[in-house]
C-alpha cells in the first residue's frame, strides 16, 4: 500500500478511494480532508468514471477528525474546513456533492465524520464488527458534517436523536435497523461487497444513473413538486440518448446492454 494518506485506484468505471492512516486509526487530518475531496473531484470530472467506493485501510474506517490539527483550522475558517479546497464537498454540505454515486464500506471504529460521510453516501456496506459513535456532544460541540439535519430525515427523528444526543456507541445491527447501512457482511468482506455493488451500478446507463441520483436528491431536499419539475426537465434528454436506444435494443435482442454514457 502506498504511503499516501489517501490511495485511489481505478478499476474499470469504478474509482476506489481508501483512507490510509491506519497507525492513526484513519483519523482525518488536513491532508486527508484535501485528498478525499480531490478524489471526489476526480470522480466528478472524469466522464469515464461512474461510481466511487470509499473505505479505510487497516482495522478501522476512521476514528474521526484529528482535532489537534484540524481544530485550529476550523476555528479560523469555520466548518467549511471539513470540505477541503475543491469544488465538490464529500459531505455535500459546504459545497455541492459529487454528481455520481458513492458506495461506502465501513468497519471497526467508524466514529463522528464516518457517520456523516455514510449519510452523504448512497449505499453503505458494513462489516459486522463496525462501531458507530457520534461523539461531538460529549466534547462540548455539535456535528458539522450534516448529521444534525440528515440523520433525522433519513433515519427518523427518534433514531437520530438517540445517537446524536447520547453519544453512545452502536453496532451493525442497530445501523441496519435504522437504515444507516444497507447491508452487513463478515469482517474483511465489506470492501469487496461494496465493489460488487458499485460495479452493478457502473454497468447501468451513466446518464440515467446520474439523473436518478440528482432527481432523488431534489425530492429529498426540496420536496415532491420540485422533483416533478426536475423530472419533466431532464427526461426528454435521457429518452433521446444513445444509451436509451441501446437499452431498448438490448431488451428486444434479449442481451445485456452495453452503455457508453452518450
Amino acid at each position: 500500500m502506498s504511503d499516501d494518506v489517501v490511495v485511489t485506484e481505478r478499476e474499470g468505471h469504478v474509482l476506489r478511494i481508501a483512507v490510509n492512516r491506519p497507525d492513526k486509526r484513519n483519523a482525518w487530518n488536513l491532508e486527508v480532508i484535501d485528498a478525499v475531496a480531490a478524489a471526489y473531484q476526480r470522480l466528478d470530472d472524469d466522464s469515464d468514471l461512474r461510481v466511487g467506493v470509499v473505505h479505510g485501510v487497516g482495522e478501522h474506517f476512521s476514528a474521526g477528525l484529528d482535532l489537534a490539527e484540524v481544530g485550529p483550522e476550523v476555528a479560523q475558517r469555520g466548518p467549511v474546513a471539513l470540505s477541503g479546497r475543491y469544488d465538490v464537498d464529500p459531505f455535500g454540505v459546504w459545497a455541492p456533492p459529487v454528481a455520481k454515486p458513492i458506495v461506502m464500506a465501513v468497519h471497526g471504529i467508524s466514529y463522528t465524520l464516518s457517520i456523516e460521510l455514510a449519510l452523504a453516501s448512497d449505499i453503505v456496506v458494513a462489516a459486522s464488527d463496525v462501531r458507530f459513535r457520534q461523539l461531538e456532544i460529549g466534547r462540548g460541540i455539535l456535528p458539522f458534517g450534516g448529521a444534525t439535519f440528515r440523520a433525522p430525515t433519513q433515519l427518523g427523528w427518534g433514531n437520530a436523536m438517540r445517537f446524536l444526543l447520547t453519544a453512545e456507541e452502536f453496532g451493525s445491527a442497530e445501523a441496519l435497523r435504522i437504515g444507516l447501512v444497507q447491508e452487513v457482511v463478515a469482517p474483511g468482506e465489506q470492501v469487496q461487497r461494496a465493489i460488487q455493488l458499485a460495479e452493478l451500478v457502473a454497468a447501468q446507463a451513466p446518464q440515467g444513473v446520474q439523473a436518478t441520483l440528482a432527481n432523488a436528491r431534489v425530492g429529498r431536499d426540496h420536496g415532491k413538486q420540485a422533483a416533478v419539475e426536475d423530472l419533466m426537465s431532464v427526461l426528454p434528454g435521457i429518452l433521446a440518448s444513445e444509451d436509451a436506444v441501446e437499452g431498448l435494443r438490448s431488451f428486444l435482442e434479449r442481451r445485456d446492454a452495453v452503455f457508453t454514457g452518450r
